[in-house]
């Protein structure tokens, strides 16, 4: 049996949602084929005052084994470090965040609030939000920099604005399994088997995007999203278009512009109307391309690609 205890931060319950949507495995494939008992979710668990506030210490104590410390949403700080902003069972989140780090042998930090702050840590951060274990991009974030599980493993992000509901169940039947570590993490702390490539690995536009095809509008099945309309699908590092949301499709399939909400820069921009899904360009070159390619050859390629781009890079390939 895998104790699971789940808390949420400074939230807005979009991970817990897709959690609950899961389908490779399901939320019950969790309980009925991997053994997992959920001691206390915020949308499933039952117990309420004094019941809640007992469980929490029981696991504190080791009474309850404590397998899995899930947590969604930021850590709030505010005011001046107290954490009273965030209140939970007669104490500040943050309190017993601490506490129960402590005591987990493994600490999931599930969407973009709980792995790097999110959209709460974005300046000037009044509720003095930060991730597990890193700030954007910083690694430390309210348990620190060299903070390790029971287990011996840092803080497991699962980032995304919300994450991926597979990505979580996949990483939480690992864990209970015994199987953790043929997983990688990254040195964002992120499993590798899920953003070790980018988004734009099995996006249906690549033959568009080679070609420089570009679409002007949201929902259009033809052209790239990325030379328009802002789409960070070639930069962004994530598994969508190889493990497609509820098995059926992604943003970019969609025809929606990636926002690269798994990297710790999200959301990206001044988001002033007009910014955020247009590509910001220089002199006709976007400000961000890709990793690894030069803005000079950017340019070259360009011409080439047009040049050389067939009739039916312009045409809608859905048509039926």
């Amino acid at each position: 049996m895998t104790n699971i205890l789940w808390l949420q931060g400074g939230a807005c319950s979009g991970n817990t949602i897709s959690f609950l949507n899961a389908e490779e495995p399901t939320v019950c494939d969790l309980i009925t084929d991997f053994g997992m008992k959920v001691l206390w979710h915020p949308s499933l668990g039952m117990e309420l005052g004094a019941n809640l506030q007992k469980l929490l210490w029981d696991c504190i104590s080791g009474k309850i084994p404590l397998d899995i410390l899930v947590f969604e949403g930021t850590v709030i700080n505010a005011p001046n470090g107290t954490g009273e902003w965030n209140r939970f069972a007669d104490r500040p989140m943050k309190d017993w965040l601490s506490d129960l780090s402590k005591v987990a042998q493994f600490v999931v930090a599930v969407g973009d609030c709980a792995t790097w702050g999110g959209i709460p840590a974005i300046a000037p951060n009044p509720s003095e939000s930060e991730g597990l274990q890193f700030l954007k991009r910083q690694e430390g974030g309210f348990l620190g920099k060299d903070f390790r599980a029971k287990s011996g493993l840092p803080v497991i992000n699962i980032p995304g604005c919300p994450a991926h509901p597979d990505w979580i169940t996949q990483i939480l039947v690992a864990i209970a399994t015994g199987r953790i570590s043929d997983i990688t993490l990254d040195e964002l702390h992120r499993p590798q088997t899920f953003f070790n490539t980018f988004t734009q690995t099995g996006c249906t536009r690549n033959v568009h995007f080679t070609y420089k095809a570009t679409t002007s509008e949201f929902g259009q099945r033809k052209g790239c999203l990325f030379y328009d309309l802002g789409c960070r699908g070639p930069m962004t590092h994530s598994s969508c278009n190889r493990i497609l949301w509820n098995r059926v499709s992604s943003k970019t399939r969609a025809g929606m512009p990636c926002l690269g909400c798994t990297e710790p820069e999200f959301p990206f921009f001044d988001l002033k109307p007009g910014t955020v899904f247009k590509t910001q360009t220089v002199m006709g070159v976007p400000k961000e391309l890709p990793p690894g390619i030069k803005k000079t050859d950017y340019a070259l390629l360009t011409v080439v690609a047009k040049n050389a781009a067939p009739p039916w890079a312009e045409e809608d390939i859905f048509t039926v």
